[in-house]
């Protein structure tokens, strides 16, 4: 006894001078030194409608808000996500494109500019949700907690709203709010492709004329120095709203971002020609990987992909050179780790829902490519949720360029479906041939874009 009574002391005495492990390092975010200032909205009420407008308690500090209930009130709530706002300090309500539809039919609809400009997605869902669960309060009680509550988002706001929805965000979120559908518009539906997209294209380009980086990441100010002359590489005309890609770099530039972006399809050429979409994408040349301090490590990896300007069953030797010699980089661990008491700071897209989806986006879409719908019904379908999903191609090139009747049209078939069960129709995302047909988006879209060949008479 009197030994082990020593040798429990001698154990403890041990134990003591032991130093403990330091405890972990928080992570860092350029983001998290970033202040806004919330905007209180001057939107005017539509007739008939009640509007509440102000300033609340978001999660990364305040927020503007605005809420619009029509005298028809049907007991339901819109809440709508909105899109990139930039980097500006300024945080602004954006009024949704169906609000008017949404008030004539006795929607009520919400929306707030979030806590945080920048790819703030946790802001954007987080306060989107808290903004729906304040509803009778912030309507100073005149009004029930909706009897449904369903979300509308557009481009990073189509990021909100399908992360709104899964199994992850309704289990994470530090304000938890229970949708009954979703309708994400040219939305980034894969959190991750978005940024080896954007990470990918000035990447490639450089390195088709001769200036890809040795090194990563390689800093936007060298890549803009360098950027005239990665242009002047493969397109031969790159001014205007037009560019015209040249039939050598241009062209193997051409068909290495179709086959990123979703193979061939419809108005894909339209869209790599749109100076405004070109810009925009190689904008993001030199880029770190932390999505401008969203995350705290990069996210961009390019190992183990293949790039291809040829369509046979394997790469041409100078397709092997060229694979060989461009910078290869590798995402750091946990770039997007899990967030205690909140969502990740890009939230996971991850097909897990358990309420009618339905999504549009147009094909020529260069900026948030069609691609996205592909991966989005890979998830859905693996997760064993196919069937709540249905997904539109519209046939247009522009980044969210839907028209009036294609958003009510999808709106309408959702809200029924939610109501009813009875699933509404929608077009095959992933059959390379299907999708590549001249023909493909013509059974949902409605109106011919200029420059976008005309779907055949019915």
């Amino acid at each position: 006894m009197r030994a082990l009574t020593a040798a429990l002391l001698s154990a403890l005495a041990l134990s003591a001078c032991t130093p403990l492990p330091p405890p972990p390092v928080p992570d860092t975010r350029a983001h998290d030194t970033r202040a806004f200032t919330a905007v209180v909205p001057t939107i005017s009420a539509v007739t008939g409608a009640e509007l509440f407008q102000g300033k609340m308690a978001g999660l990364r500090g305040e927020a503007s808000y605005a809420i619009e209930v029509p005298a028809n009130w049907n007991g339901q709530l819109v809440m709508y996500a909105h899109g990139y706002a930039g980097e500006g300090k300024d945080l602004r309500v954006q009024t949704p494109p169906l609000r008017a539809l949404w008030l004539s039919q006795g929607y009520a609809w919400a929306a707030s500019s979030y806590s945080a400009n920048f790819y703030d997605v946790q802001a954007g869902v987080e306060d989107t949700n808290a903004l729906a669960n304040a509803f009778v309060g912030l309507t100073g009680g005149k009004y029930a907690a909706p009897k449904k509550t369903l979300i509308v988002g557009v481009s990073m706001g189509g990021h909100v709203a399908g992360a709104a929805v899964e199994k992850e965000t309704q289990q994470s979120a530090k304000n938890k709010t229970a949708y009954a559908a979703a309708l994400p518009l040219c939305g980034v539906m894969d959190e991750d492709y978005q940024f080896q997209w954007l990470g990918d294209y000035p990447l490639v380009a450089a390195q088709l004329a001769g200036l890809g980086p040795k090194t990563f990441p390689q800093g936007q100010d060298a890549f803009r120095a360098a950027l005239p002359d990665i242009l002047a590489a493969s397109f031969s005309t790159a001014s205007g709203a037009t560019w015209q890609e040249n039939a050598t770099q241009g062209a193997k530039l051409r068909e290495i971002a179709r086959t990123l972006t979703g193979g061939p399809r419809p108005a894909f050429e339209l869209g790599f020609r749109s100076a405004q979409w070109q810009q925009v994408v190689l904008s993001t040349g030199g880029a770190d990987g932390t999505v401008m301090g969203i995350l705290p490590r990069n996210i961009y990896s390019n190992v183990g992909t293949t790039y291809r300007w040829t369509a046979g069953a394997t790469p041409t030797e100078a397709e092997k050179l060229f694979n060989a010699s461009i910078v290869r980089v590798g995402a750091a661990p946990d770039a997007n780790p899990a967030r205690p008491g909140s969502v990740r700071w890009l939230p996971r897209v991850n097909g897990e829902v358990s309420v009618p989806v339905l999504t549009l986006h147009t094909t020529g879409d260069f900026y948030v490519p069609f691609r996205h719908q592909q991966l989005y019904r890979a998830a859905v379908t693996a997760a064993g949720n196919g069937d709540r999903l249905v997904q539109r191609a519209i046939r247009a090139a522009g980044h969210c360029e839907f028209s009036p009747a294609e958003l009510t049209e999808a709106f309408a078939d959702l809200v029924k479906w939610e109501a009813t069960g009875m699933k509404p129709a929608g077009d095959d995302v992933t059959t390379a041939s299907v999708v590549a047909d001249p023909a493909y988006g013509c059974r949902f879209t409605r109106g011919t874009r200029a420059g976008v060949e005309a779907c055949p008479a019915n």
